[in-house]
């Protein structure tokens, strides 16, 4: 299978969780702006989520585009990376809902981590195939952010527990931390067809 059908129907996906999202925010009762604070837990709950899916939608994108071909292996890896994504909803609507409760808080975060762990195995998955001197392993290096956010997410979970404006600063900062523009798929994939170029 070719990486464009791979991605399309990942694509499809994200697109997907994000409507499923934007539906569940109720139209305020009220036409005055005091109406809107009932209903801001749930849309600050939104926006951090839209945030973290952009964030899957685009390294995902980069990563399929370092990727030679397909293979089963990458093809299941995904999938269960789809389906952490995919709950995404649900513990966004809860957590909401709940006005930043421990229990939905810690769900949450979870989930996040149990995402970034199925990235990263498919991130694997897709190295394993290729080799260690593919353009994705010269790419992720030493992944540092990709290393920390598993660490920062386990921490919110237990932190829920505690105080949750904490767990929800961790997941803000991871998420601040990944919108900082990591190039080095870009830099990885120019480097190649310069060298390609310089062979012909």
């Amino acid at each position: 299978m070719g990486r464009g059908r791979l991605e399309a129907f990942s694509d499809g996906v994200l697109a997907i969780l994000i409507t499923i999202m934007v539906l569940d925010l109720k139209v305020p009762q009220g036409a005055e702006p005091a109406a809107l604070l009932p209903v801001l837990p749930v849309f600050l709950s939104y926006v951090l989520s839209f945030i973290y899916l952009a964030i899957y939608w685009n390294n995902h994108h980069h990563m399929l585009h370092a990727t030679a071909r397909v293979t089963g292996a990458i093809l299941w890896a995904n999938l269960h990376l789809l389906f952490w994504l995919s709950l995404i909803p649900f513990a966004t609507g809860w957590m909401g809902e709940n006005h930043f409760a421990a229990a939905p808080t810690a769900l949450y975060g979870l989930i996040l981590l149990m995402a970034a762990i199925a990235y990263w195995l498919l991130q694997r998955s897709i190295i394993a195939d290729q080799g260690e001197k593919s353009l994705l392993a010269a790419a992720v290096g030493r992944d540092l952010k990709g290393k920390l956010s598993p660490l920062f997410y386990a921490g919110a979970v237990l932190l829920a527990f505690v105080d949750t404006r904490l767990s929800q600063a961790l997941y803000v900062l991871v998420a601040l931390m990944w919108l900082v523009p990591d190039r080095r798929i870009m830099r990885a994939l120019q480097a190649g067809r310069h060298a390609d170029a310089d062979d012909q």
